[in-house]
């Protein structure tokens, strides 16, 4: 079943922790890669029907719906309980705002994977093999009956109560992902995050989805095509075409119909123009250009 096939889902993202082993900054605002923590969360459910965020209110690269809980700072438990009553989808992906390497595919993964159990829930364990609730996708019902028999538990109520209560009253099922469970506690971390960014094979991809947020477009281009053009420009003209003629492609694509099929239409008319300059000059250095019958130079015919 692919990802189209399966029940919507809603998703609840918690990023009101207080970030105490970051000096309280306001971590989900760090950037990696360029963008903030929590923008680059947003992005991995972004597929999710209604996406609600608990914390204070804040710029964002999508719209979302914001809740706290009561008194905020209650912790991780009192806030989902805050995000789930916002939530109306049989299933509910739970993440924090600091996973710098969390990915669409890995929320499918979530999602899968719960579809094909009887589990209450399916979250990812991290390079240790420990477990990481805050990135998981849950059945609704099961977390709604399972917090409020643990506010009924005791005087309090949810707040302050450590996530293994929650996790220890569900059946869940594990997948493991070393990467996508990496998160930011420290400074150390984001240090580490940071350089992961440039190692882990996939700058360019990184790079573009920073781009396409910050100018907030939502566009799926053939990546290696636009290269290609650019390599064509640069050695059938100049190296300065290179990103002129691709900045010339996009703007004709943005007049036009403007979606992905666009784009590749004027870079395969660009590509081809430049193939065409490629081949004069390769006539000329020749010198078929000046000193004989040759591709804009006809031989001459009778009286000439």
């Amino acid at each position: 079943m692919t990802a189209t096939d399966r029940p919507p889902y809603d998703a609840i993202v918690l990023a009101g922790g207080a970030a105490r082993r970051l000096g309280g900054a306001d971590k989900p605002a760090v950037r990696v890669g360029g963008r903030p923590l929590l923008d680059r969360v947003l992005a991995a459910c972004a597929g999710a029907r209604r996406t609600v965020v608990v914390a204070a209110p804040r710029p964002t690269s999508r719209p979302v719906h914001w809740t706290r809980e009561e008194p905020p700072g209650g912790g991780p438990v009192a806030a989902l309980d805050a995000g789930l009553r916002h939530i109306t989808a049989d299933r509910v992906v739970v993440l924090s705002a600091d996973l710098p390497f969390l990915e669409e595919a890995t929320v499918e993964r979530l999602l899968a994977a719960l579809h094909t159990t009887a589990a209450d829930g399916a979250l990812l364990t991290d390079a240790d093999g420990r477990d990481q609730p805050l990135v998981a996708a849950y059945r609704t019902t099961a977390l709604r009956h399972t917090l409020a028999a643990l506010a009924g538990d005791g005087g309090n109520g949810l707040t302050g109560l450590p996530l293994r209560r929650l996790t220890a009253a569900l059946n869940l099922t594990r997948v493991p992902d070393p990467l996508a469970s990496f998160d930011c506690d420290t400074w150390d971390d984001i240090a580490d995050a940071r350089a992961r960014i440039r190692e882990h094979g996939h700058v360019l991809d990184e790079w573009i989805s920073a781009v396409k947020d910050e100018l907030g477009i939502d566009l799926d281009v053939d990546i290696r095509l636009l290269l290609d053009l650019a390599r064509d420009a640069a050695h059938g003209v100049d190296r300065p075409a290179a990103p002129l003629t691709t900045f010339l492609v996009g703007y004709a694509a943005a007049q036009g119909k403007g979606g992905p099929e666009a784009v590749a239409e004027a870079a395969h008319k660009a590509a081809a123009l430049a193939l065409r300059w490629a081949e004069e000059a390769d006539a000329a250095a020749d010198g078929a250009a000046t000193d004989g019958p040759g591709p804009g130079n006809p031989a001459p015919g009778p009286g000439r």
